[in-house]
């Protein structure tokens, strides 16, 4: 089994807070990331398969490629990530969107090749999902 890692660019706007809490709580937990702003996000795809003995290769890029842009890129890209239908619900935290990244893309690799989405937000904060509960 080998496994491939495919990064994938993204640009959103989003803001940070919980319906469950009051806008001083939202304020007093997410800070100044209550307030509108974008990220140009880094959305890496991690697939597992095993090597064609023709052509050597263990996964269809292209095929990839298709995949994630139909189920993620082409869903939130430009878009403020609280009016995506398929977000609806989603705290637009980093660790919320690996998770939902998982869910727009399992239906669309092949079954139990998805090893691995992560979304970096920043430089400095990176947020991976492997499946399980959601």
């Amino acid at each position: 089994m080998v496994e491939l890692t495919r990064v994938y660019h993204v640009s959103a706007a989003h803001r940070l807070a919980s319906p469950a809490l009051s806008d001083e709580a939202n304020a007093a937990l997410y800070g100044t990331c209550t307030r509108p702003h974008g990220h140009n996000y880094y959305v890496e795809v991690t697939v597992a398969g095993r090597p064609d003995p023709v052509t050597g290769m263990a996964v269809d890029l292209a095929a990839l490629d298709a995949a994630v842009d139909r189920a993620v890129t082409s869903r939130v890209d430009h878009q403020t990530l609280e009016a995506v239908p398929e977000l609806a619900g989603v705290i637009t935290t980093g660790e919320s969107l690996a998770r939902a990244f998982w869910r727009l893309l399992a239906p669309e690799v092949p079954a139990g090749a998805l090893r691995r989405v992560s979304v970096v937000e920043t430089a400095k904060n990176r947020f991976e999902y492997e499946g399980g509960a959601r």
